[in-house]
C-alpha cells in the first residue's frame, strides 16, 4: 500500500524501452490486502487498511471501523535499522498497548480478521541474506504473537523486490531477495498452520500484470522490478489466501487483449483481474505461463475516495466491473478470457483505507457491502463460537463465587455467555459473573459456554472447581431494596431503579433476576437489554453483603413496548444491532451492539448508527 503520510505521491519509474507507455507507476495514498479464509458467510469479503499514523484522514479506533469490513489490515509494521536488516518493528499509534490489544480482540470477537501489514511506500524491506530472512521470521512472528494478529499482509513496494539479470524463470527464481522472502513466508505460515493463518499480498500492477509485457529478469534495458512479485505469488499460491493488486496509482497496463487499459474505470479493473484469473505468458513467452489463481484468491484493490490515491473509481463503475467479473455481464470494451460467464466465486474488494472510508461518509464499505450481500445473502449461521478460555475464580464468599474468563470469538459475533454449575445456570453479556445463593463450604464445578446471535453455543470451557468459604459470623441479611420502579422502557429493554438497602456491616451490591437470567450490579440502577417486544417480565432485586447474605426480594412486573416505533436515544443504554432510536428529529438504526455514552449521540458516531 502507498499511504499519503506526506502529501507527495511516489512514482515507480519504469525503465523499459517502451515502459513509458506501458507503466508509469506511482505510489501515493494507498495500500492493498489479499486473503480468502476470512470471507463472510455470503462469500464476498471487503478488506480495509487501518492507518497506524495520521495523514489527515482522521484517526479511528479499531473497534469503531465500519462493521461492513470483514478484514482489517493494520498498516504498517516497518523495518528497523534499515531496509536490509530483516528486523521488523511495530508500535500502535495513539494507543496504549493494552487498549490496542483489547481492540484487536474485540474485532476478532465480532468475527473479523485482523492482519498486520508489512511495508508500504515508506517501509521498503530487502531480504538479501539468510540472516535477514531469519530476522524477518523472528521479528514478524513476535509481532503476531504479541498483539494476537490473525495473519500477515505483504505490501512490499519501491525497491523491496527486484530480479537479477538472467533470473528469467518465475517458477525457479534465483535472486536472493525473492528466494528469501518465499522461504520466510512459508516458514511463518508453517509455524501457525495454513488452516488458521491468513496470508495475503498487496502488490502494485507494476510488479504483477506488467509481467505480461516485461519481466525484469529477462528483458533488456527494462526495470528489474517489472513482474517481480510473480515468483513470490507462484511459490506461495497454495498457502496464499488472497491477492489484492493495487488497481490505483498505476500507469496504463497491457491486458490480455493486447490493448492498453487505464485506471479509474470498470474496464481497467476487469482487464487486470482477468489476467490473474486466466493466467498469462510471462513476457509473452508461451513457454513461461503464469497459471491462473483460484477465483476466491483475487480481490480488486481500490481507493476509498479521491484523496486516497490516483485512479479513484466511482461506486457505479466498481459495481459495473463486479457485474462483469461475478455475473458475466460483459463490457463492450473488454471480454473476460478465463470465463465468458463470469467468476461467481470471485474474492471481493480491498480498499485503502478504512480511515478514508470514514472520511468519505462510509460510501465504499456501505455501498459495496449492500451490493455484495444482494448477490450472495448471508447464509444461516450454524458456526458456534470458540470455547471460553482461562476460567478463573476472582473472589468467593460463603454463598457466592466470582468468575472471569477470556473472550470467545465467532464468525458473526459473540453476544453473551452461559455459566453452568450443578443443575443451574446464569447468563451474562460480559466475561465475568458472580454466582450467588451457594452453600457455604461446598465444592462447585463451573463451566462457561459462549453464545452468538443465532443461538449457537460453544463447547464448554475447561471445568473449574471452587469451594465456597466457611460460614461467616455475619448472618444478618440486608434490608430489601425499596421503591423498585421502571424508569424507562423500549421494545427490547427496561431500565430499573430502586432505593439503597442497608446492612449491619455493609451492602456490596444487588442481584437482579428475571426468568433464568441473573445480573449483578453495585449501583441502584440497571438497564436490562435483549428483551422481546410486548412481553411481560417479572424482575426481582435482592441486596447482598460481603458475607453473601441476600435480602428479601423487591419484585416488579413490566411489559416491554411493542416492536414498532423508535425510542429516544439515551446514554447508558445497551443497544443491539437493529435497534431504532430517534435523535434530533431523525431516526437511526443501531449498526453494532454497544452501551451508549455521552458524546456518542447518533450523528457523532456513524460507525454505530445508520441514519434511516
Amino acid at each position: 500500500m502507498t499511504p499519503t503520510r506526506f502529501k507527495l505521491p511516489r512514482r515507480l519509474a519504469a525503465a523499459c524501452l517502451s515502459l513509458a507507455l506501458a507503466a508509469g507507476l506511482s505510489a501515493a495514498a494507498l495500500s492493498a490486502p489479499k486473503a480468502a479464509e476470512a470471507a463472510p458467510a455470503g462469500g464476498y469479503k471487503i478488506v480495509g487498511y487501518w492507518h497506524n499514523f495520521d495523514n489527515g484522514s482522521g484517526f479511528i479506533r479499531l473497534r469503531d471501523v465500519s462493521p461492513d469490513f470483514d478484514v482489517v489490515n493494520v498498516s504498517f509494521a516497518e523495518p528497523v535499522g534499515g531496509s536490509s536488516t530483516g528486523n521488523i518493528g511495530f508500535a500502535p499509534y495513539n494507543y496504549t498497548e493494552a487498549d490496542f490489544k483489547a481492540d484487536v480482540a474485540y474485532l476478532k470477537s465480532q468475527g473479523k480478521k485482523v492482519l498486520i501489514s508489512i511495508g508500504g511506500a515508506n517501509g521498503q524491506v530487502q531480504l538479501a541474506s539468510t540472516a535477514a530472512r531469519d530476522a524477518f521470521v523472528s521479528s514478524v512472528s513476535g509481532i503476531i504473537d504479541k498483539y494476537g494478529f490473525d495473519g500477515l499482509d505483504v505490501d512490499f513496494e519501491g525497491h523491496s523486490l527486484y530480479l537479477n539479470a538472467g533470473d528469467s524463470d518465475f517458477k525457479n527464481p534465483t535472486t536472493p531477495v525473492i528466494v528469501n522472502l518465499i522461504s520466510a513466508l512459508k516458514t511463518i505460515d508453517a509455524r501457525y498452520g495454513s488452516d488458521k493463518f491468513v496470508l495475503t499480498m498487496a502488490p502494485e500492477t507494476f510488479f504483477v500484470q506488467l509481467g505480461y509485457s516485461f519481466y525484469g529478469g529477462s528483458c533488456i534495458s527494462c526495470d528489474s522490478r517489472a513482474g517481480a512479485y510473480l515468483p513470490v505469488i507462484h511459490a506461495t499460491r497454495d498457502i496464499l489466501d488472497w491477492l489484492q493488486v493495487q488497481n490505483y496509482n498505476s500507469g496504463p497496463i497491457t491486458g490480455l487483449d493486447d490493448q492498453y487499459h487505464t485506471m479509474g474505470n470498470a474496464d481497467f479493473h476487469v482487464a487486470m483481474a482477468d489476467m490473474l484469473l486466466t493466467g498469462f505468458p510471462v513476457a509473452k513467452n508461451a513457454a513461461s505461463f503464469f497459471p491462473p489463481l483460484r477465483q476466491e484468491q483475487v480481490l480488486l484493490g481500490l481507493p476509498a475516495n479521491g484523496n486516497a490515491g490516483g485512479g479513484f473509481t466511482s461506486v457505479a463503475e466498481v459495481q459495473k466491473a463486479l457485474d462483469a467479473l461475478i455475473k458475466g455481464q460483459q463490457l463492450s470494451t473488454y471480454k473476460t478470457r478465463g470465463s465468458s460467464t463470469g467468476y461467481p466465486s470471485f474474492g471481493g474488494l480491498m480498499t485503502w483505507s478504512v480511515n478514508w472510508d470514514k472520511f468519505n461518509g462510509f460510501e465504499f464499505s456501505r455501498q459495496h457491502r449492500a451490493y455484495l450481500n444482494a448477490i450472495a445473502p448471508s447464509a444461516p449461521d450454524t458456526q458456534p463460537p470458540t470455547a471460553p478460555a482461562n476460567v478463573v475464580s476472582t473472589a468467593k464468599t460463603a454463598s457466592s463465587v466470582s468468575l472471569s474468563w477470556g473472550a470467545s470469538t465467532d464468525n458473526r459475533g459473540v453476544t453473551g455467555y452461559v455459566v453452568y454449575y450443578g443443575g443451574s445456570s446464569l447468563q451474562t453479556s460480559g466475561t465475568s459473573a458472580t454466582v450467588a445463593g451457594l452453600t457455604a463450604n461446598t465444592a462447585y464445578t463451573f463451566t462457561v459456554k459462549a453464545k452468538d446471535a443465532a443461538g449457537n453455543l460453544s463447547a464448554a470451557s475447561v471445568p473449574l472447581s471452587v469451594t465456597t468459604s466457611a460460614p461467616s459470623a455475619d448472618t444478618t441479611p440486608p434490608t430489601a431494596p425499596g421503591s423498585l420502579a421502571a424508569t424507562a422502557k423500549t421494545a427490547s429493554s427496561v431500565t430499573l431503579g430502586w432505593s439503597a438497602s442497608t446492612d449491619n456491616v455493609g451492602v456490596t451490591g444487588y442481584v437482579v433476576t428475571y426468568g433464568s437470567t441473573s445480573v449483578e450490579t453495585a449501583a441502584t440502577r440497571l438497564v436490562v437489554t435483549g428483551l422481546s417486544p410486548s412481553t411481560a417480565y417479572t424482575f426481582a432485586v435482592k441486596a447482598k453483603d460481603a458475607a453473601g447474605n441476600l435480602s428479601a426480594a423487591a419484585s416488579l412486573t413490566v411489559t416491554t413496548d411493542a416492536a414498532s416505533g423508535a425510542q429516544a436515544w439515551a446514554a447508558g443504554v445497551s443497544y443491539k444491532t437493529g435497534d431504532l432510536v430517534t435523535y434530533g428529529g431523525k431516526t437511526y438504526s443501531c449498526r453494532q451492539p454497544h452501551t451508549s455514552l455521552q458524546g456518542w449521540e447518533p450523528p457523532n458516531v456513524p460507525a454505530l448508527w445508520l441514519l434511516k
